[in-house]
């Protein structure tokens, strides 16, 4: 028996439905269809056909409402197999693939073109150097004229090199497209016989009247992963969130005007605990040794020269009138138990073709508190750092990626765990040299006096910090004693001003806060102790 045959049974009626509503998990997307059939009162079954093989047939429920009473006997699911002509398909996919390998070639042309200006200015600036310190030395050319050759290389070289960048990530983001359309384009280019899923809801109607019926089920082949956008302001201490979801899918069928909303819950977690399976250890088996592989790592540091420009004037003309800023649509939050929905809304189209779309869950601004770290004996600048409270009305963060921008600056990305609500979480903010963090070995001398039979050796340190900003700064300090690996080598921490004990492993940690433009100095000291013929190591600071 065809496909057509089955179909066109006397008791069968093809309902014509949408997908209206998906709820989306994080490995799985919950779909709702919905179509209206005029009954005459004599159909047994309806069916919703042509549905994708991603579907959980497991997961099938019914139900609807209409002008006329409808009872559901019950619900099933049967494979259908097909074979479709794919050569129109074939042809829309290779047509955007070459629009796209187009454009490809089209920024690659124009990065080519910006390295050749790069490659210019770098060898202008490397030719540059002997004939200006000659012609400076000569008195022949001027420092104006230095400035402005040196102004001139640093803001093309800043062009070219931002340039560039953009156009590898405009690549970037055409690879990925370009990348999702072959893998379409190899699926349907590969000879096999079409499947999909008809849904069969068995009924019994009264009598005649139209009918609203409503089906849902779960597929597979469809996620999304939470995105964050950290933007710290150092001014007032705020800490802006832009929660965003990155929604992928490929389910088979396109999500076209559906109203999306996006759930933490787990429905494949199960219902059961796992269990735990045996613990092995075992002896290590040596290897035959390897020869090690050397690696040499080349860093350069480029100093870019900053360009004074020069803004003309604004004539006296009537004020223009100011623009009325974008808003982002978020999505409205939902709590059940522990499980948060985000619904993000109406009009969503998301088509099955596996590329990432983003939407705004919400904005948010969280209180945060600013403090430095600095370890004086390893590097001479204070690093920022936020601490954020997710507030107890807040929802969960669940893990994923963040980018941080401090002041509008780009610094880095950081991967978030789970955060709940009224849980802080740390930001790391990198350098700041609003701190000045000064270190000096003050006092190392060795006692010519054995007592107890012991060599007496003293090592005193002086720390100066000076908060060069006008706020008040929290900076937790850390130095560190070392420490005796045998019992015959003792250390002792004798003196520190600020008065403190010393932690773990010769951890010493000082919290203080400095009033704007503030000096603080600290000192301390610690004592070696050894038996006098013991060569002791590790001490060369």
């Amino acid at each position: 028996m065809t496909n057509s045959d089955l179909l066109d049974r006397d008791n069968i009626k093809i309902v014509e439905s949408q997908i209206s509503e998906v709820t989306v998990y994080t490995d799985r997307a919950l779909i709702t269809r919905r179509g209206t059939v005029a009954l005459m009162g004599n159909e047994r079954e309806l069916t919703i056909a042509s549905l994708p093989t991603t579907l959980e047939t497991e997961s099938v429920r019914a139900t609807g409402a209409g002008t006329v009473a409808v009872r559901l006997l019950g619900v099933r699911t049967e494979t259908v197999f097909s074979s479709e002509p794919t050569g129109d398909r074939i042809a829309e996919l290779t047509a955007q693939i070459q629009e796209l390998e187009t454009q490809k070639r089209a920024i690659q042309d124009q990065i080519a073109a910006r390295k050749i200006q790069l490659n210019f200015v770098e060898n202008l600036s490397a030719k540059s150097v002997g004939s200006f310190a000659s012609g400076i030395a000569k008195q022949q050319i001027g420092l104006n004229e230095t400035g402005e050759l040196l102004n001139f290389l640093g803001s093309n070289y800043k062009k070219y090199i931002s340039a560039i960048g953009q156009h590898e990530r405009q690549q970037r983001e055409l690879d990925k497209q370009i990348e999702a359309l072959q893998q379409q384009l190899r699926q349907v280019q590969t000879p096999h016989s079409q499947q999909s899923f008809n849904i069969i809801v068995a009924i019994e109607p009264s009598g005649s009247g139209n009918f609203e019926l409503e089906i849902s089920y779960v597929v597979m082949g469809a996620r999304w992963t939470p995105l964050y956008d950290l933007r710290v302001n150092t001014t007032n201490n705020q800490i802006n969130l832009n929660y965003l979801a990155e929604v992928t899918q490929n389910t088979g069928e396109d999500w076209t005007g559906v109203a999306l909303t996006l759930s933490t819950a787990k429905p494949g977690m199960g219902t059961l605990p796992p269990k735990l399976q045996p613990w092995f250890i075992d002896i290590l088996h040596p290897k035959s040794p390897q020869p090690a592989e050397l690696m040499r790592i080349r860093s350069r540091q480029i100093a870019e020269p900053e360009m004074a420009v020069a803004m003309k004037a604004p004539s006296a003309a009537a004020p223009a009138p100011e623009p009325i800023a974008a808003q982002t649509a978020t999505a409205r939050v939902s709590r059940e138990g522990s499980t948060v929905s985000f619904q993000v809304g109406g009009n969503t189209n998301i088509p099955s073709d596996g590329t990432p779309h983003k939407v705004t869950i919400f904005s948010e601004n969280y209180p945060s508190k600013l403090q430095y770290i600095a370890v004086p004996s390893l590097v001479s600048f204070a690093y920022l750092q936020a601490i954020v409270t997710n507030p107890m009305t807040g929802v969960t963060l669940l893990p994923g990626q963040a980018n941080i921008f401090r002041d509008n600056t780009f610094v880095g990305t950081l991967q978030l765990a789970n955060i709940s609500p009224g849980q802080e979480f740390k930001l790391n903010l990198g350098i700041d040299e609003g701190l000045k963090i000064e270190r000096e070995l003050v006092d190392r001398h060795v006692d010519k006096k054995l007592i107890g039979n012991q060599r007496r050796t003293s090592y005193g340190y002086r720390l100066i910090v000076t908060n060069l900003q006008q706020v008040p700064v929290k900076l937790i300090l850390k130095e560190q004693l070392p420490v005796s690996r045998n019992e015959q080598i003792k250390v002792r921490l004798s003196v520190t001003n600020p008065k403190i004990v010393a932690g773990e492993m010769g951890m010493l940690e000082w919290i203080m806060s400095l009033p704007p433009q503030a000096k603080q100095e600290l000192d301390y000291q610690f004592v070696v102790e050894h038996p006098p013929d013991l060569t002791v190591i590790g001490l060369d600071i």
